[in-house]
């Protein structure tokens, strides 16, 4: 696939990173020629210094054709009059970044798609939405529904007590067929396991059921179930305004902001929220702002340190459910192997939405999740698919993927060995960074 990125910043850096792994053919586009360098000279992608915006530059890059043209410039509107262009020179298919809600309204993806876009971005929504989701779910690490929530994978980590702890995974398939586990996360690597792998302390556990068997499986992974009410953000910026638009209706938000200004604009945006102006992280803030009796902590400031180190002192205070922006990419395994609860990371949320296009452009009844070393992906069965054409022990299939759960004639099952895939069914693939291609070769 060829594909043009607009923007080497940290998402379009990433981006292409990610994308460099998997065998596509990236050209990456920014006026600054020495970012460009450095990425040209670490990783298997092409480089272009000039203006993402200039016809002759993109007439230049998309000379030899363009399947998949993403724009993710700091600016919006250039992102949109980016794609704009490439769309008029022949883009397949263009994404654009955007800051603002307003161009994700249904009302304006008419105008949008004849403006040249046809899909976008908006990573604070994204990011606003996995914090939702964590607060409704706050026994588990992540939380994805997939085709209506028929299928659900969970991500959780087992503490000890666990009554799964040192199970063989054939053990469990054995006297538990209500669950499969996919992958597992395990001292900062993900592992797609096998039969004789046993489950350890500190394991997250990706295990995809259905919804039925939910408490079961908070039993068996020791987890205690409780409802999150109150919860205190720290930081007033774009995603926690949208978090709280998100579940407003359901939680009682308080948030704490240290800049006068944005304190001043967000009663208008966050009308019945309770807005504290203070230095978040000031202990002896913590306990006249009423963390201490929080149901849920998210801190969101621009500091991945700062989120780090306040979601460990909340979890100190007592607080049961914690949240952290964790933007560096290098702070992400540390993180998750401490005890501050979810990590949140915008270019991880941006990089699932290209790899779901990347794999089935049917984005009405799909998703993917990207984590730091691997992938999920619920695709469609194409007619005369490789996958179709023995049960699945016999496929031979690379150990760097596994076939969690697939939904057939509208009803959600788990994929054993046994399983013969057939077109039309939606199955939900979880596979290792780097095996993209392999899945592609399989389903279509």
């Amino acid at each position: 696939m060829k594909i043009v990125i607009a923007g080497a910043g940290e998402v379009g850096s990433h981006l292409a990173k990610l994308l460099s792994n998997e065998e596509q053919d990236i050209l990456l586009i920014d006026e600054n020629a020495d970012k460009l360098a450095m990425l040209d000279a670490s990783y298997n992608i092409m480089t272009m210094a000039g203006n993402p915006t200039s016809f002759l530059n993109l007439r230049n890059a998309l000379r030899d054709g363009c399947d998949l043209f993403i724009a993710v410039m700091p600016v919006e509107s250039s992102n949109i009059v980016a794609c704009s262009i490439a769309k008029t020179l022949g883009a397949a298919t263009t994404v654009a970044r955007i800051s603002h809600y307003g161009y994700m309204a249904a009302e304006n993806r008419k105008p949008m798609k004849q403006m040249g876009v046809d899909r976008v971005i908006y990573p604070e929504y994204l990011a606003a939405q996995e914090i939702i989701t964590g607060l409704k779910h706050p026994w588990t690490r992540y939380w994805f529904e997939f085709h209506d929530g028929k299928i659900i994978l969970a991500g959780v980590r087992l503490r000890a007590g666990a009554p799964i702890i040192g199970m063989q995974l054939k053990e469990f398939a054995s006297t538990n067929h209500e669950f499969h586990v996919a992958a597992i996360k395990r001292h900062n690597e993900s592992i797609i396991p096998r039969g004789d792998d046993r489950m350890e302390e500190g394991d997250i556990l990706y295990i995809t059921f259905t919804r039925e068997h939910a408490d079961t499986l908070r039993r068996i992974t020791g987890k205690t179930d409780f409802r999150v009410k109150r919860v205190v953000i720290m930081g007033g910026g774009k995603i926690a305004i949208r978090v709280y638009n998100l579940g407003h209706e359901q939680f009682r938000f308080k948030i704490i902001e240290s800049d006068p200004d944005i304190c001043r604009a967000l009663p208008a945006k966050c009308p019945d929220a309770e807005i504290i102006m203070a230095d978040a992280c000031d202990p002896e803030m913590w306990t006249e702002t009423g963390l201490d009796s929080a149901d849920a902590f998210v801190a969101l400031t621009q500091s991945s340190e700062t989120n780090i180190l306040a979601c460990m002192a909340a979890k100190d205070l007592g607080v049961k459910r914690t949240m952290a922006e964790v933007e560096n990419l290098q702070f992400i395994s540390l993180a998750e192997g401490m005890n501050i609860g979810k990590v949140i990371n915008k270019k991880l949320l941006a990089s699932s939405s290209t790899f779901q296009l990347m794999l089935d452009d049917d984005e009405s009844s799909s998703k993917c999740l990207a984590l730091t070393d691997a992938e999920v992906a619920e695709l469609e069965v194409k007619p005369k698919s490789r996958i179709t054409e023995a049960p699945v022990k016999d496929l031979r299939l690379p150990r760097s993927m596994t076939l969690a759960a697939l939904i057939r004639d509208g009803r959600g099952m788990l994929v054993s060995g046994n399983t013969h895939m057939q077109s039309g069914d939606r199955v939900l693939v979880f596979f290792l960074q780097g095996a993209i291609h392999k899945v592609e070769r399989l389903f279509n």
